[in-house]
């Protein structure tokens, strides 16, 4: 990682400071995938990642190699790190009563920006975690009307993300060119094992597939609560399969407890830094 990179990566990561690894473009990396034990590996029947984390995923598949993904990932960090800064804007993680509207709680912020006079305002769900809870994306002040008027909305709770900008809309449009030309020089694979897409929650199909909505999903809201409903869908009666998410956080688990509990019961965390600690003792 750090040849690709040019920087060291996992000092970053360990040692900070903080601030650096919250911009866009040295925290994606981080994603980078580590090693699971062998047999899991070897029974493994699906997969998925959650924003940067789907090259992970592609990487595990055998659909991108370790390097190319990394150097891509590098790619799209930095445009996205761009267009950032060149719009004000955020995120907003929100959780949200049965009765919250998230459109149009969105579609009275824009209204809200444009009486600041902010022409083309964006605010809008970029990503689906559970059933009631969201982020919603776009320029700052309507982030900010959104939680001045969050009890009028339904929302419970609100919280601004540690991010540099609004991912997941069309705010990150400068992004899709430069990390389109990227993948175009990369050579993909059809996945080994199934990799659901958080575009549309639904499974690769083919190596060009996977090259068009790798760029759509930088503009793209994320799918994954319904990417959830698409990775558990059995019959009734049939066993759950085991699940491990990979990384150093267990987010992912705590949106599976919230979307199927049932699944979350045969899931575990795997902190690949903690396991090479763990084996070298």
């Amino acid at each position: 990682a750090e040849k690709v990179l040019g920087y060291d990566l996992l000092s970053l990561c360990l040692e900070g400071p903080r601030d650096a690894l919250d911009r866009t473009q040295h925290c994606q990396p981080a994603a980078a995938l580590g090693s699971l034990f062998p047999q899991v590996v070897e029974r493994c029947v699906a997969a998925a990642g959650y924003s940067v984390g789907e090259f992970a995923a592609l990487v595990f598949a055998g659909a991108l190699g370790f390097a190319e993904a990394l150097y891509a990932v590098k790619v799209r960090a930095e445009a996205m790190q761009r267009a950032s800064e060149a719009v004000p804007s955020g995120m907003l993680s929100v959780v949200g009563r049965r009765e919250a509207n998230y459109k149009f709680a969105c579609l009275e912020a824009r209204k809200h920006c444009e009486s600041l006079g902010i022409e083309n305002p964006v605010c809008t769900v970029s990503n689906y975690l559970f059933p009631d809870s969201r982020v919603i994306a776009g320029h700052l002040q309507a982030l900010e009307f959104l939680q001045e008027n969050a009890r009028k909305y339904y929302f419970k709770r609100t919280k601004v993300l540690p991010v540099s900008g609004a991912f997941h809309t069309r705010l990150m449009e400068p992004a899709v060119e430069p990390l389109a030309e990227v993948l175009k020089s990369i050579e993909i694979q059809k996945p080994l094992l199934c990799v659901y897409s958080n575009v549309d929650g639904k499974k690769y199909m083919h190596s060009k597939h996977i090259q068009k909505l790798l760029v759509k999903q930088v503009v793209s809201p994320v799918l994954w609560e319904q990417t959830m409903h698409s990775v558990y869908e059995r019959k009734q009666g049939t066993e759950f399969p085991y699940t491990y998410e990979v990384g150093p956080g267990n987010q992912l688990g705590a949106i599976l407890k919230q979307c199927n509990l049932k699944a979350w019961k045969q899931y575990k965390h795997v902190d690949a830094l903690e396991d090479e600690e763990a084996a070298e003792t």
